[in-house]
């Protein structure tokens, strides 16, 4: 089977992500991976990132063995803990008191599966995010803006979020965002899909032979 005619499916329910893929102009697939995101006793941030995304891409190739699957995991690493999605708002007041005036690192991992060919890798992106000093105030009227109940961190850098920053350190723009498209490209075509393939442009049709009025 040629791999580039394989089917691209993106293991990931996260709008996020969906919208980042898009970028790329190729079609693809979305299936969730329903994996447990429990982390394990004294696991990392880095590592947990790296587990995740690749259980993720294991479990949809499984079900698609002969697609492409694109995992991705993103964990917000405060000092080395590991701070996952709030999910309500009270959770999010939390992460982001701890947060202010402090260096996080944004651990987002990327996984790419083919079980078909036998392609899998994996790579981590880390993001450095210096938070300001946020009053309780403005911790508030972000939440109550953005309501980043989805974003590891409660973070989202993509809109409003960016207000609370000093600086970010990164060397993938879209790492901070949930998926890596850097990282993601160049896995994607180790795995032997074309991402950027001329257009195939229709055949012009023959030009009519023009027509003379005739004269009375």
């Amino acid at each position: 089977m040629n791999l580039a005619a394989r089917t691209l499916i993106l293991g990931s329910t996260s709008r996020y992500r969906r919208e980042l893929l898009e970028r790329l102009r190729i079609p693809f697939d979305v299936a969730s991976p329903d994996v447990d995101e429990t982390p394990r006793n004294g696991e990392a941030p880095a590592a947990l990132a790296l587990r995740l995304a690749l259980a993720k891409a294991q479990a949809v190739a499984a079900r698609f063995p002969q697609a492409v699957v694109i995992g991705s995991d993103q964990v917000a690493d405060l000092q080395g803990e590991a701070l996952g999605k709030p999910g309500t708002h009270e959770r999010a007041v939390q992460q982001l008191r701890r947060m202010r005036a402090q260096t996080v690192v944004f651990q987002t991992a990327v996984s790419v599966v083919c079980l078909a060919s036998g392609f899998a890798q994996t790579e981590l992106a880390a993001v450095r995010v210096q938070f300001r000093h946020l009053s309780d105030a403005e911790i508030e009227a972000y939440l109550q803006a953005e309501q980043p109940y989805d974003c590891a961190g409660s973070a989202k850098s993509e809109g409003l979020g960016i207000a609370l920053l000093e600086h970010i350190d990164n060397d993938d723009p879209t790492a901070l965002v949930g998926l890596p498209l850097i990282r993601t490209c160049r896995m994607l075509r180790a795995a032997g899909l074309a991402l950027l393939v001329a257009p195939v442009m229709a055949t012009p049709l023959a030009a009519a032979p023009s027509v003379q009025a005739a004269t009375l």
